[in-house]
């Protein structure tokens, strides 16, 4: 059973820092494409970053892109998101996601609970 865990969500001050992890449950782990989304209060759940298999390639939505960082330890079953110069508009539930489709954006076959950031300014 496939279950993809997040930690590392809470409050953080504005322009302030936070790196949050997803912890998978995937036995093939290394063929999964895997991505970060967020969604924000009465908004749709938004597609955030996503890095390859092997952590080679890495593609972001416009809003994070030179704030955000993604990778992933293949050996620990694990992505990381860092971000940074944070703002209010990045409050949100984040969610790890895994999948193997052609589109960085989706669809992802498996997700996560989430875990809130909170961005106070």
């Amino acid at each position: 059973q496939v279950q993809l865990v997040e930690s590392g969500g809470g409050l953080v001050q504005a322009g302030g820092s936070l790196r949050i992890s997803c912890a998978a449950s995937i036995r093939t782990f290394s063929s999964y494409r895997m991505a970060w989304f967020r969604q924000a209060p009465g908004k749709e759940r938004e597609f955030v970053a996503a890095i390859a298999w092997n952590g080679a390639t890495t593609y972001f939505n416009d809003p994070v892109k030179g704030r955000f960082i993604i990778s992933r330890d293949n050996a620990k079953n694990m992505v990381f998101l860092q971000m940074n110069s944070l703002n209010s508009e990045d409050t949100a539930v984040y969610y790890c996601a895994a999948g193997t489709s052609a589109s960085w954006r989706g669809p992802y076959d498996y997700w996560g609970q989430g875990t809130q950031v909170t961005v106070s300014s």
